[in-house]
């Protein structure tokens, strides 16, 4: 699959990103890094309702990395295309090291504490990547992180 809509999130990730883009409630759209060993199944990840229960599976977190907050959140409807999407800037791991990647899950925090148990996964990109002490850029595609448009 690739880049994907969790979901919990289908349908619901424009708000959520919208809400992290306002700062509501310290609201805020934070990147986890998955380690490649260990990663599960697509099919799986996509069901998880809370990272929390992510992290509790097979899969798991880089640590070393570090999660980052993202910056530069953006919403944008365009009425020409039919569709909105969501963007932010690029992430950026300075002197990354640690265990080789696989993915990137895209998280609603709602109150900006990193707290797991209330962490939505929203997203999920592929992030394979062997850190070696120099620095890791992630950078959003043209179409950005998500996009929502009506059936072909």
């Amino acid at each position: 699959m690739g880049n994907y809509v969790t979901n919990i999130a289908k349908g619901e990730h424009l708000w959520f990103a919208r809400t992290a883009q306002a700062g509501t409630g310290g609201a805020a759209l934070v990147a986890v890094v998955l380690e490649a060993t260990g990663l599960e199944s697509d099919d799986a990840l996509q069901d998880y309702d809370t990272l929390a229960a992510l992290l509790a599976g097979a899969s798991n977190e880089q640590t070393t990395m570090g999660r980052k907050t993202l910056t530069g959140v953006t919403k944008t409807v365009d009425d020409t295309t039919n569709e909105a999407s969501f963007t932010a800037d690029a992430l950026v791991w300075a002197d990354a090291t640690g265990n080789p990647t696989g993915k990137i899950v895209i998280c609603f925090d709602p109150d900006g504490t990193n707290t797991d148990a209330a962490m939505i996964p929203l997203t999920v990109h592929d992030f394979a990547v062997t850190p070696d002490g120099t620095s890791i850029t992630a950078s959003v595609g043209a179409g950005g992180i998500a996009v929502s448009e009506n059936a072909a």
